[in-house]
């Protein structure tokens, strides 16, 4: 089974990231088997995050996604590492 790394742009609604922070704090990251956390990034501002996610399919990853929803708004993106881009170019 072949895996992805994801970009999530994460968009928090009027910009206020709290609940969704409060959720965290309460429930932690909700990640469903089969996904996992990488890093994330805040712009200064906190009006967006964007995390670097492992999952092992797409339907997980939407599994987490469903979690959150009601609180942010995700674009995203499937990625891979530059290393692993370069080398399938011959």
């Amino acid at each position: 089974m072949r895996t992805v790394l994801y970009m999530i742009i994460e968009r928090f609604p009027n910009g206020d990231p709290s609940a969704v922070g409060a959720r965290f704090r309460e429930r932690g990251r909700l990640l469903p088997d089969g996904v996992e956390y990488r890093a994330s990034w805040m712009e200064p501002s906190g009006v967006s995050c964007f995390q670097v996610m492992w999952a092992e399919s797409r339907i997980l990853l939407d599994q987490w996604i469903e979690r959150w929803r009601d609180l942010v708004d995700f674009t995203v993106v499937p990625v891979m590492e530059s290393t692993e881009f370069w080398a399938g170019q011959n």
